[in-house]
């Protein structure tokens, strides 16, 4: 079966759908992932085809609040609207679409005929369990959650109304608008996984039948890599170390917030590896490393402990290593994977970015590294995500979908 696979955002967003790409490629299937340029390297490095999308979230970041990310995303979707339908121009027998490509992935799929099937990597469906990924992970009671959720769902539909507009006028399909089109997907069922745990988030008992949430997919990752040879003598060096890394969205004054980093891991004895990011973190000395991409499923075994954004890879791969956590979320869904690490126990309570200091750092590195009940909730909540097998189930899935 050929399969196209279509995702886009920032690296958390596409580097699980390299794995799973590698996987259902291993099981005989043909396989392409759309993605933004920037990203290609990541899906030729996993022996999938890439196809390009338009758009480079990097040329639209805004943090700064919700209006600054609104406006932003509504940029990039603009922009990726422009050519989504080439992607599929060397044809598919199956769309498989992320949260941020299904808004315009249905429409496609209306177009040419070709089914297609969510794997998503946040909750979005509205439930009462939660609040949504962008509430900051404060809840506001049943009946208020699940009003919240309604609501963003809608500010989505507006982000890409736009870009619905234009790629239904260049399909040639009569006009119909994001939200309507969303409402004909939730009457048919239209079925979605979603690559998170259970361990996290349990399937709310509130959603439409075709949710599943179906355990993670790991990035791609050679099967012989190896950590580079600065990593590995700095981690014989001493005892464990803690990783200091804020992601793509973290924006500031590196200088700054490198040395907020390595006062709180002097002031909490530990050692440290800072993990450049876009912020640019960089420290040297006996104690601290500085290092760019590394492999998290490498590294982060050999960790006493990371400090993140709390983005939903960074998150997850932290629980699979067993390792706690200090989390510090910048904006959108890492407010909301923040406090479910917390509420699991496997981390400290969050520490907003805009309110880093080495003072809080410090302290809550204590905690994370020397009461063992953190590293204890994490090694449990690994143990379940081993037993979860998220390829498997969409393998299972488009088994499914081929008999019927």
């Amino acid at each position: 079966m050929r399969i196209l696979m279509a995702a886009a955002g920032s690296r958390g967003d596409v580097a699980p759908y390299t794995g799973l790409g590698a996987e259902l490629r291993g099981a005989g299937h043909d396989v392409a992932l759309a993605t933004t340029e920037a990203f290609a390297p990541l899906v030729r490095a996993a022996g999938l085809e890439s196809r390009r999308l338009p758009g480079d979230t990097r040329a639209h970041r805004e943090v700064g609040g919700r209006r600054k990310l609104m406006r932003a995303a509504g940029a990039f979707v603009t922009e990726m609207g422009h050519g989504f339908a080439e992607a599929v121009d060397d044809g598919a027998d199956l769309l498989l679409l992320s949260a941020t490509t299904a808004p315009l992935g249905w429409h496609l799929s209306e177009a040419t005929g070709i089914p297609s099937l969510g794997v998503y990597l946040q909750p979005t469906e509205p439930t009462g369990d939660f609040p949504p990924t962008v509430a900051a992970g404060r809840s506001l009671g049943r009946v208020g959650n699940r009003a919240a959720g309604r609501f963003a769902l809608a500010m989505t539909d507006r982000v890409y109304g736009g870009a619905v507009a234009g790629l239904r006028r260049r399909l040639r399909l009569p006009p119909l608008s994001a939200p309507e089109m969303r409402g004909r997907q939730e009457r048919a069922n239209w079925p979605v996984l979603y690559g998170f745990s259970t361990a996290l988030v349990p399937r709310p008992s509130d959603w439409r039948p075709g949710l599943d949430v179906v355990g993670t997919w790991w990035p791609h990752h050679d099967a012989a890599e190896h950590l580079p040879a600065e990593v590995e003598g700095f981690l014989r060096a001493g005892p464990r170390p803690v990783l200091v890394s804020f992601g793509s969205m973290a924006a500031g004054d590196a200088e700054q917030v490198s040395g907020i980093a390595v006062q709180a891991l002097r002031r909490a004895g530990l050692r440290g590896i800072l993990q450049s990011g876009n912020l640019g973190l960089a420290a040297e000395g006996d104690d601290v490393l500085t290092v760019g991409d590394v492999p998290h499923a490498l590294l982060f075994p050999r960790l006493a402990a990371v400090v993140h954004h709390a983005g939903a890879g960074t998150a997850a791969a932290a629980l699979r290593a067993g390792v706690p956590a200090v989390t510090v979320p910048v904006a959108a869904d890492q407010p909301f994977w923040a406090a479910r690490l917390a509420a699991v126990g496997a981390a400290a309570g969050p520490i907003p970015f805009r309110s880093l200091t080495a003072e809080r750092l410090a302290d809550a590195l204590v905690r994370v590294t020397r009461q063992q009940s953190y590293a204890r909730a994490a090694a449990s909540v690994s143990r379940q995500m081993a037993a979860e097998d998220g390829g498997g189930r969409v393998l299972m899935a488009i088994r499914r979908m081929a008999k019927g």
